[in-house]
């Protein structure tokens, strides 16, 4: 039969992570006195840290690395990891993390991975001793890599996941809302033959924005026509071959609106190399509103995910969840920004 102290530490276990807090109230101590025995602090009776220590090993308590070296007055330091096919949205998305380190006085470390490599990338942050996580899309997606940020405890904020992942703070828009906008907006032009190109498979916001547009359809009356939507991954290049797909389609549609603007702006010069006017005979939308749609021509009509605005709050709430595990007690962060529907140049009434 395990003994008490064994049968405790698997109990909590199982019910998550054990905190300053519980620690404390074991020792019969404030919390600050065990931040204090965690960090080696001189100002504490051999008495007091011999309970604390006992408490610690009793409930198996592992202290959070981040929390020590706040205390210990260190620099914050976070990592980035990034794998996004778009240049476009990395740039935006760098471009916040970056002004709003340097507001908060905060290192970002950034690195890069490949498809496959999330996990070792991550790891090496970790032993680079970083106090938290940022997790831009399609990384914050990766069940292997959102396993290990549980694991290892290490404060994270996922950024455009699409939908809200246990345990880690996450800022989004509502894609299927802004899927719908966008579809019912070109419903409203007169369109009824509408195109879609959905996003990469990897990405649960990809699927919602897929979910919207069905939704809006469904919505005028509309059944859904698998012939009329095409697999993309949120590259300029599949973007291209989605769009020659649905113009070769004996019916073409007379509008298509593509997941991220990337492939919107390949559907774009799919159209030129065909002589389609758009928008007066194509119709063409995009997501993300990147700096992309500004710079084709025709300016693209999109919706605008402010994505430097999402990227500075990740910052900002993953500082204030390695604050409050200073403290004992991580903090879960849900933050819902708002979309905008941009119209431009690329989308006119049905002729």
């Amino acid at each position: 039969m395990a003994n008490d102290n064994g049968s405790g530490r698997a109990s909590r276990r199982g019910r998550g992570a054990v905190t300053v807090s519980e620690v404390a109230a074991r020792a019969g101590v404030s919390p600050m006195t065990v931040s204090r025995v965690i960090n080696g602090g001189k100002n504490v009776r051999s008495a007091t840290r011999e309970v604390v220590e006992t408490a610690i090993t009793d409930l198996g308590f592992s202290p959070n690395l981040a929390a020590r070296r706040l205390a210990a007055g260190e620099n914050r330091r976070v990592g980035l990891l990034y794998s996004n096919p778009s240049a476009a949205y990395l740039s935006e998305f760098l471009v916040g993390s970056l002004d709003e380190a340097r507001r908060s006085d905060v290192q970002l470390i950034v690195e890069k991975c490949d498809v496959g490599s999330e996990v070792a990338a991550a790891r090496h942050l970790l032993e680079s001793r970083i106090d938290g996580l940022i997790l831009p899309p399609p990384l914050c997606n990766s069940r292997e890599l959102v396993d290990l940020v549980r694991k290892e405890r290490i404060p994270a904020v996922a950024v455009a996941s699409g939908r809200p992942i246990e345990g880690i703070s996450s800022v989004n828009i509502d894609d299927f809302d802004a899927a719908r906008a966008m579809t019912d907006y070109i419903l409203s032009l007169g369109h009824r033959r509408i195109g879609f190109i959905e996003g990469s498979p990897d990405q649960a916001a990809s699927g919602r924005r897929r979910e919207g547009y069905i939704a809006a359809l469904a919505g005028a009356g509309i059944d859904e026509d698998p012939m009329l939507i095409a697999p993309g991954l949120f590259t300029y290049r599949s973007g291209l071959v989605a769009a020659e797909r649905l113009l070769d389609l004996a019916e073409p549609p007379t509008a298509i609106f593509a997941s991220n603007d990337d492939m919107a702006a390949a559907t774009v010069a799919a159209a030129h190399r065909r002589a389609i006017d758009v928008p007066r005979q194509l119709t063409v939308c995009g997501f993300d509103d990147t700096a992309l749609a500004t710079t084709i021509w025709p300016e693209l009509t999109t919706i605008r995910q402010p994505i430097a605005d999402m990227s500075c709050a990740a910052l900002r709430m993953l500082m204030a969840d390695i604050e409050s595990r200073n403290g004992g007690e991580p903090l879960e962060q849900r933050e819902i920004v708002d979309f905008t529907l941009i119209p431009r140049e690329t989308t006119a009434p049905l002729q």
